[in-house]
């Protein structure tokens, strides 16, 4: 079996900045890291690997630092990693993303399962594994909880559901995208480290995959940012201490004046 996981490279959370000239997020000395979800998505990947034989391929698109993620992803247990970059895919918008890894996926050829995490935390959008599939003309499934049963043509899987969950069964090949309580995510071991430092990271330029210029990047992006900003201050904050009691208390006599 074959398997493509679609990660993303994305500022830690915790180390946001806004970039108020660009209306971007501020990339320069902030820490990146493989976005939560995608790791969920490279595990079940890797452990569909381990159960039924087959190849994991990491794909990501980003510049060339994203090569780290790749390589995180190879020290996690993917077989390779494919790095989408090119000057010419900066600014795109999650339509241009999904043409692009589209074009890119048809380069490297045919997968029988595609994995995605449900939504990037930099953009939250949750378009781009769907918006992949179409563009690969395959079934989906979004919020996948469990892969219960995957045969060569049929796969099983439960989608979380705001009541439950789903029961649902699709054709081979499609995409999942899946959240996080799908698995735990391994810690890289200290093998698949020194095997991530000496593989060999393909990279994909807009020629080599053959896209058409005016669908990638800025100029194939139908969506824009017009302008970002901080939220503004609410108000005065208090931090409560002491015991829950206490602290019941404390919040009770601050909310009287109000009532």
């Amino acid at each position: 079996m074959k398997i493509a996981v679609c990660i993303k490279q994305v500022p830690d959370a915790r180390d946001v900045r806004l970039d108020p000239t660009t209306n971007t997020l501020a990339r320069e000395g902030v820490e990146s890291i493989m976005n939560p979800y995608d790791q969920h998505a490279l595990e079940e990947a890797v452990r569909l690997k381990e159960k039924h034989g087959g190849e994991v391929t990491a794909i990501t698109m980003g510049p060339p630092q994203a090569e780290e993620v790749l390589r995180l992803a190879i020290a996690c247990g993917a077989d390779n990693g494919v790095l989408v970059s090119d000057r010419a895919f900066a600014g795109a918008d999650t339509w241009a993303t999904a043409y692009t890894l589209g074009r890119a996926v048809e380069t490297l050829g045919s997968f029988d399962l595609f994995l995605c995490g449900k939504q990037a935390i930099d953009g939250d959008t949750a378009q781009v594994g769907p918006g992949l599939a179409l563009r690969l003309d395959i079934p989906y499934l979004t919020c996948v909880q469990k892969i219960r049963e995957i045969g060569e043509k049929v796969l099983v899987a439960e989608r979380m559901m705001d009541d439950g969950h789903d029961v649902v069964e699709v054709f081979l090949p499609a995409l999942l995208t899946v959240v996080k309580n799908i698995n735990e995510p391994r810690v890289p071991s200290l093998k698949g480290k020194m095997k991530a430092k000496k593989a060999v990271i393909t990279t994909l330029s807009a020629e080599a995959i053959k896209a058409d210029p005016a669908s990638i990047g800025l100029p194939g992006s139908p969506t824009q940012v017009v302008r970002v900003f901080p939220p503004e201050p609410r108000g005065e904050s208090a931090v409560l201490s002491g015991t829950v009691d206490e602290q019941v208390t404390q919040l009770v006599d601050k909310l009287k004046p109000y009532l």
